[in-house]
């Protein structure tokens, strides 16, 4: 009855023609609704009956895990681009506008990204170095002389020396990330882990190409940038290896700004706090729309595991040639451990799984500054008493890169393939399980577009999500028929282990 009382109190002027009646606003908004959730009911309904919103594209479901792997991991038709099959993401994790994309039509996309990103990472060094060669005390007093007298004040000629130039370049990589990701989904990719692994990529390249060597050779060194450009490619590694120790100091200074602030900033999440205040002032009006407000987000990793990456490589190379780097890094990785561990557990939220597809990935970098940090050392030998000694330090980045190879040939079909044989002994055991599992209705709408479903499908859909996280429990069955196992292999005579074998190898 309070309730009832309290929406009596409430009243809205409603313009019915000549004249005006006063309604209860809970009756009014209530008709409001019935008639917007009408008007989406039948623009679902004409763009369902609309030939042109068919996509090139559908989910497949499949009643095993071995029918699917089958389906997703060979060549359907004897023509290779009639029926193109690959493994699905999770519904989470579809990026649903670029399904519509034809697949003929994202070679040429790809093609001028690339060609896009090429002239991105090239010009952005002119800014780059221009700002650095500014951001010094002989750039600034040649371009302001008028300053001069304030430039030679202890203090402000520490921070224009220490911290400057690397907030000068904190600067310019701001909107980085977000242009790549916009080249990244004009580019077609399928899933939001997929265009954050093609972004990371592209960032972490930027990173090298612009603060590594971009840092080292031009900045204070940029009048050597002529003749870097001029010599031969054997006296490369050599300039390098002498340029690399001169800017210790800057890459110090760096890591603070860039590293150790981003930790900080991390911790207080300035950002998403503003934001929340802001949308909270004008936005909020409901209890949903505080929710959504206060919503965290994921972890970036588009952005966060590049930027790791860069220190890694500075830890490398700085390693041999200037240690005194090291326990600036070694800090940040600490600091950084605590911190995001704190965040992936207590704050972000995930947004999709990708089964370790960014590893790859990570691996190819880490090798990538494995192999600059020897042709680094190697550049800085040649030029000391122990030239002699150089040529014998060509093995490290063969063997390094060799390694990779075969990294690449042993482990990587692990994180793209699902082994039929793995696919086979789940099922077996999921239908010894339970043999009236059906997952059907989780199916049949997990991969339905956003805008096709109601407000309350999410809540059903984590409700039914709960209810299918069950224990993957090992059950041993007595089936041992080998009908549905691979037949022997003519070159080993051998074939995969029944599933009862397996069971009996597992047990201790």
């Amino acid at each position: 009855m309070t309730g009832i009382h309290y929406s009596g109190l409430l009243r809205k002027l409603v313009s019915l023609g000549f004249g005006e009646k006063k309604v209860d606003v809970i009756d009014h908004h209530t008709s409001e609704i019935e008639k917007l959730s009408e008007e989406i009911e039948e623009e679902r309904e004409r763009v369902l009956k609309d030939p042109k919103s068919i996509m090139p594209a559908a989910f497949v479901s499949f009643k095993t895990r071995w029918g699917a792997a089958v389906c997703a991991q060979t060549q359907q038709s004897r023509n290779p681009t009639l029926w193109l099959t690959e493994w699905a993401p999770e519904p989470r994790d579809v990026y649903w506008e670029n399904l519509a994309i034809p697949y003929m039509s994202l070679s040429v996309r790809r093609l001028i990204i690339g060609v896009a990103f090429f002239f991105l990472t090239i010009f952005f060094m002119i800014p780059i170095a221009s700002v650095q060669a500014l951001a010094s005390i002989e750039g600034i007093e040649k371009r302001a002389p008028f300053l001069k007298p304030v430039i030679e004040i202890k203090f402000i000629k520490s921070v224009i020396q220490g911290f400057l130039p690397g907030i000068a370049l904190k600067l310019f990589l701001i909107f980085l990330p977000t242009i790549l990701m916009i080249m990244s989904k004009f580019e077609g990719f399928l899933s939001i882990s997929s265009l954050e692994r093609r972004s990371a990529t592209r960032y972490y390249i930027f990173l090298i190409i612009n603060v590594f060597f971009g840092s080292i050779l031009t900045g204070a060194a940029f009048e050597q940038l002529n003749s870097f450009i001029k010599q031969s490619a054997n006296e490369i590694p050599k300039t390098i290896g002498v340029a690399v120790p001169l800017k210790a100091t800057f890459f110090i200074t760096y890591i603070m700004v860039d590293g150790w602030a981003g930790i900080a900033g991390e911790v207080l999440m300035l950002k998403p706090l503003i934001l929340y205040h802001l949308k909270n002032i004008f936005l909020v009006k409901t209890e949903k729309d505080r929710e959504e407000a206060m919503d965290p987000g994921s972890l970036g990793f588009n952005t966060g595991e590049p930027r790791i990456q860069l220190y890694f490589l500075l830890g490398l190379v700085y390693a041999t040639v200037t240690p005194f780097l090291l326990p600036f890094i070694i800090i940040f990785f600490a600091f950084a451990y605590v911190v995001f561990r704190h965040q992936i557990i207590n704050v972000y939220n995930q947004e999709y799984e990708s089964g370790a597809a960014f590893w790859p990935d990570v691996h190819g970098r880490v090798i990538t500054a494995l192999v600059i940090s020897q042709l680094a050392l190697l550049g800085l030998m040649s030029t000391k008493e122990a030239a002699q000694s150089a040529p014998f330090l060509i093995a490290l980045p063969v063997l390094t890169i060799w390694f990779h190879r075969f990294c690449q040939g042993r482990h990587k079909s692990a994180f793209v393939k699902y082994p039929l044989q793995e696919a086979m002994m789940k099922d077996t055991l999921e239908r010894a399980r339970d043999p009236n599992f059906n997952l059907k209705p989780y199916l049949q709408d997990a991969y339905i577009h956003p805008v096709f479903k109601g407000g309350d499908d999410d809540d059903e859909d984590d409700d039914l999500s709960k209810k299918l996280e069950t224990d993957s429990v090992l059950v041993p069955t007595k089936r041992q028929s080998r009908k549905n196992t691979p037949a022997p292999s003519r070159i080993s005579k051998a074939s995969s282990p029944s599933l009862s074998e397996v069971v009996k190898d597992g047990d201790p």
